[in-house]
């Protein structure tokens, strides 16, 4: 298949990367219905043998074309990939094999008339049109030739008696039928016609529906709002063969307006996608007056000509060229073609290709373009609401750990301060120190606890099902050695099958449970076991500490009713549907039952 840019420009649809999986598979169906065919028609023969004649060559093809059908199934069975050169010699096969098996036939109903059918049936799921329209003009002229070939014997003195039904020459008489001939080739014309357009449309839905898949893989959270941008741009440049793009938005509360440029690579050096400078008179220049689906303009002379389509893809009569000229003193250019788009309620749009070179026919070509428009669009919103959200996120993150630093460290660090003055001049009175210097010892160790506690919190996991119980160990381990707390981590489970998103929400529920343990509860001894029950994983969390402000057993939505229980760990297990039991005793300890299901847990965004 030829790839070349102007290819590209030409018929880009028709330019879907071959899958050798599908190819091979293709073959195998054409093999099947080849074998099915074969002996439908031994069906056919065995009800009526005159259909065949009496000929043993005649038998021994029939015999040859169903040991070949057999055969391509085995090949095609062992083999891993389909080769051009293999499809095209079986298909050699099938053009030639009914014109010879047609020599031998009898009767004006003969059955052998379908392969010449599936032949152009084969050639139209292969291939498209002119594959199709180029096998019936070889069966058409296969047919005359041996027309034309058994005339020529027949006229033959001592020449043989019987002919080809299909070539419509009469028995022992001589007499060509061009007539009938000419119908019959005009039938195999037509039906390779038909079968070749409806292959070709096929082909042509199958090419838009990967176009548009492609389009949506190049779709990437890590790639960013700009990267996502410029890959979609690149390869509608490449389809429509436009010189530039050029996107203009607005938000719709504040009526800023952005306006950003993606030009054609120069010297092989791709070309980056930026944002120019913009103000309000772009408003008018990029967004106004323009139809609201699609539109293609070209310049001619003193006039624009201009096809445009609504949101649904219908004609619009477009009443003045007015916006066109408003574009031009801004942007040079002969031709182009702009579409809109619409970001929920919060931004609306147009993309302009400029100089497209496409040659396809304009109203399919701005249909698909906005239809890729209308389906790729929602998913580079998806990826700018993302990239919102993780902005807020990190702010409020950032402000969290502001928060946590003024009133934690900070504070701390001024009462340090406040005490390290008190203690000198308690020295420069010759008094006892020692006292003071336990004091401030005991809060600077508080402190150094509670900021390593915070950069843990900040610190990303990566935690998978077979790290989980070992960095689980380690982090137990390290609780007990720098506060004192004994505390040990106890499970039954060998191998883990956790999906990696609850393994890392329960890491995080235990650090927050420990946390916890030691600000809050004064406790002497803590336990965290992890276990596995056959629909769910079982995580509990025990200490001998003061307990919660409530006495007894409560589930979660106990909890949520009365205002009470840990809101990070409740937050964090809705996240993977678990459910939380907090068992209470003041003055005794809490015991906190943690259970998540097996299976699928709700996505995340």
């Amino acid at each position: 298949m030829n790839t070349s840019p102007d290819r590209y420009q030409d018929s880009w649809r028709l330019r879907i990367p071959p899958d050798p999986g599908e190819t091979r598979r293709i073959e195998r169906w054409l093999a099947t219905a080849r074998v099915f065919l074969a002996v439908s028609t031994l069906v056919a023969i065995r009800m009526d043998p005159t259909e065949l004649g009496h000929s043993w060559a005649a038998y021994g093809l029939f015999v040859f074309y169903l040991a070949n059908g057999i055969l391509i199934i085995m090949l095609l069975r062992r083999r891993q990939r389909s080769t051009a050169a293999f499809r095209l010699l079986v298909h050699a096969g099938d053009v030639i094999w009914p014109a010879v098996i047609s020599i031998f036939a009898e009767g004006p109903r003969t059955p052998f008339f379908l392969f010449f059918f599936f032949v152009l049936a084969a050639a139209a799921y292969r291939w498209g049109l002119w594959e199709t329209l180029g096998t019936a003009a070889a069966e058409v002229a296969l047919l005359w030739i041996e027309s034309l070939w058994v005339l020529h014997i027949m006229e033959t003195p001592g020449g043989p008696s019987r002919l080809s039904a299909f070539t419509g020459l009469k028995v022992n008489v001589g007499e060509f039928d061009p007539e009938r001939l000419f119908m019959l080739s005009v039938y195999l014309l037509v039906m390779g016609l038909l079968l070749g357009y409806l292959a070709e449309r096929q082909k042509h839905l199958r090419a838009e529906k990967a176009v548009v898949t492609g389009l949506l893989s190049r779709v990437r959270v890590e790639a960013g709002l700009n990267g996502t941008i410029q890959q979609i741009f690149s390869e509608c440049m490449s389809m429509y063969g436009a010189s530039r793009v050029v996107v203009a938005a607005q938000e719709a509360h504040s009526h800023r307006v952005f306006v950003g440029e993606l030009g054609k690579p120069m010297n092989g050096a791709s070309s980056e996608f930026r944002w120019l400078d913009s103000g309000s008179r772009d408003a008018k220049t990029y967004l106004e007056d323009f139809p609201d689906g699609v539109c293609y303009a070209a310049a001619n002379s003193e006039r624009w000509s201009i096809l445009a389509l609504d949101a649904d893809g219908n004609p619009l009569l477009v009443p003045d060229d007015e916006s066109m000229v408003r574009l031009r003193e801004a942007q040079e250019f002969r031709s182009l073609i702009t579409v809109s788009f619409l970001f929920g309620a919060e931004w609306r749009g147009r993309v302009f290709l400029f100089d497209p070179s496409w040659r396809g026919e304009k109203q399919e070509e701005l249909r698909f373009l906005l239809n890729l428009v209308q389906q790729v669009g929602p998913a580079v919103y998806n990826v700018y609401l993302l990239h919102r959200l993780r902005r807020r996120a990190s702010a409020a993150e950032r402000a969290r750990f502001a928060r946590e630093l003024h009133d934690g460290a900070v504070q701390s660090l001024i009462a340090v301060e406040m005490q390290v003055d008190v203690v000198r001049r308690q020295a420069e009175a010759g008094r006892s120190i020692t006292g003071e210097l336990g004091r401030i010892q005991g809060l600077l160790r508080e402190e150094v606890l509670k900021l390593r506690e915070l950069m843990q919190q900040m610190k990303a996991i990566d935690v998978d099902a077979q790290r989980l119980l070992g960095v689980l160990h380690d982090t137990v381990e390290r609780f007990q050695r720098e506060t004192g707390i004994n505390t040990r981590f106890v499970t039954d489970i060998e191998e883990l099958d956790m999906p990696q998103r609850v393994c890392r929400e329960l890491l995080r529920i235990v650090q927050e449970g420990l946390v916890n343990v030691r600000k809050h509860s004064g406790a002497k001894h803590a336990l965290v076991r992890l276990g596995s029950g056959q629909k769910r994983w079982n995580l509990t969390l025990e200490d001998d500490g003061k307990g919660f402000p409530f006495s007894g057993r409560l589930n979660q939505s106990q909890m949520d009713e009365i205002g009470k229980g840990p809101m990070i760990i409740k937050e964090r297990l809705r996240l993977i549907a678990g459910e939380l039991t907090v068992e209470s005793s003041p003055g005794q300890g809490s015991r906190l039952e943690i259970t998540v299901p097996r299976g699928e847990v709700p996505h995340e965004f």
